[in-house]
């Protein structure tokens, strides 16, 4: 079914009330039931939505996606809640009252905005995304702060509202797109958008996105959320050139400090694992600043301290070990210490972390608990041995 209406009758919500908490491994025989009573499609549907709200829960809260209406693609492309309340938040900061939300998708960047108080515009070009968005606003009790048009969003005139968001699609038939000109519509285009907001625009753009790639007016932030990085973000009208790295829960931010490359120096007692938004954003210096610390190498991502400074930007590891990479050692190393739970991470490695988890732990040993770093030191094949500071 490529339309929502039906769903949307007393039928099609009461039958999606039903059907709510439905067990995969027993959805055939729930369907079977209740095709006796309800239309072959109209149940098909009603199962399908469901599904999409289950799955929809780890971004919206049980609470939101209970009520909610989904495409499989909004339920893939959408931002999680969290971080929508936090961009949210910086449009009210800024001032903002009202937002044209480009691309808004199924309207979970158009919900948040609308619950911080500000009048969204939601435009997207496909039917069935504006209808979901549609629907989701008024389910939520938003309707009067959303106003959902389905059209082209390079054809919408946005000069009546303060701010501009657009979120262009960065998936195509063969998955996702990494050129930020074949985004739809492109980040060019999205970039005059910006500028034409009379007080501030975001664009959501991939976290890989790359440096030289970002606007000289634009001030770029990457936002982790729980330790995930899961978008960057480009601002007009707020601090050109800067960069940031927001950490959610929280916030947190970081700022661009533009220091040099810290020094290379041996491991010490403490290897610190800076978050992903921290390293997407290139501001590992600024936290190895802050730790008195430096990189165990060039290349690579981790910074070590002789002493302990607790930070959220970075988790702490202290270290017991520091061996030359040799699989025979390292397992002979586990059984020798009783080891039964073995966490593996990389940063320079080629070696696939459950691989090696196989060879050198293929059952536990006893109830103690490593955690293990394949990495360079000084461009050396290494692995760090430790546990997390409690």
């Amino acid at each position: 079914m490529n339309d929502l209406a039906p769903l949307l009758t007393p039928e099609g919500r009461a039958l999606l009330d039903e059907v709510r908490d439905t067990d995969p491994a027993h959805e055939l025989a729930v369907a079977t039931r209740l095709r006796r009573e309800h239309p072959a499609d109209l149940v098909s549907a009603a199962l399908g939505q469901a599904r999409l709200r289950q799955r929809a829960v780890a971004k919206f809260g049980a609470e939101d996606a209970r009520r909610m209406f989904f495409t499989p693609n909004g339920v893939e492309q959408s931002t999680r809640a969290s971080v929508a309340a936090y961009r949210a938040g910086r449009f009210k900061e800024l001032g903002v009252t009202s937002v044209a939300d480009l691309c808004c998708g199924i309207g979970g960047d158009a919900i948040a905005l609308a619950r911080a108080g500000i009048r969204v515009l939601a435009v997207d070009r496909d039917p069935l995304t504006a209808a979901a968005a549609r629907a989701n606003a008024e389910a939520l009790g938003l309707a009067g702060l959303i106003d959902v048009r389905q059209a082209d969003v390079t054809e919408v005139d946005t000069a009546g509202y303060d701010a501009v968001f657009v979120d262009p699609a960065r998936r195509g038939g063969r998955g996702r797109i990494f050129d930020p000109e074949a985004y739809s519509p492109p980040l060019s285009w999205a970039v005059e958008a910006a500028r034409t907001a009379s007080r501030a625009a975001a664009l959501k753009v991939a976290p890989g996105i790359p440096h030289e790639a970002v606007p000289a007016d634009a001030e770029a932030e990457w936002i982790s959320d729980g330790g995930d990085v899961k978008e960057a973000v480009l601002w007009f009208g707020t601090a050109p050139a800067a960069v940031r790295a927001t950490l959610l829960p929280g916030p947190r931010t970081l700022l661009s400090r533009r220091l040099p490359d810290p020094a290379v120096r041996p491991p010490g007692r403490y290897l610190y694992e800076p978050d992903g938004a921290v390293v997407r954003s290139h501001l590992v210096a600024e936290v190895a600043a802050e730790l008195d610390g430096g990189l165990i190498d060039a290349t690579i991502a981790y910074v070590t301290a002789d002493e302990h400074r607790p930070t959220p930007y970075a988790t702490a590891y202290e270290l017991t070990d520091h061996l030359p990479f040799n699989v025979k050692k390292l397992k002979a190393l586990l059984r020798e210490r009783q080891v039964g739970t073995l966490t593996v991470k990389k940063r320079g490695s080629a070696v696939e972390p459950e691989e090696l988890r196989r060879k050198v732990l293929p059952k536990p040993h006893g109830p103690a608990s490593v955690t293990v770093f394949l990495t360079r030191v000084a461009g050396a094949p290494t692995m760090l041995l430790g546990h997390p500071v409690r």
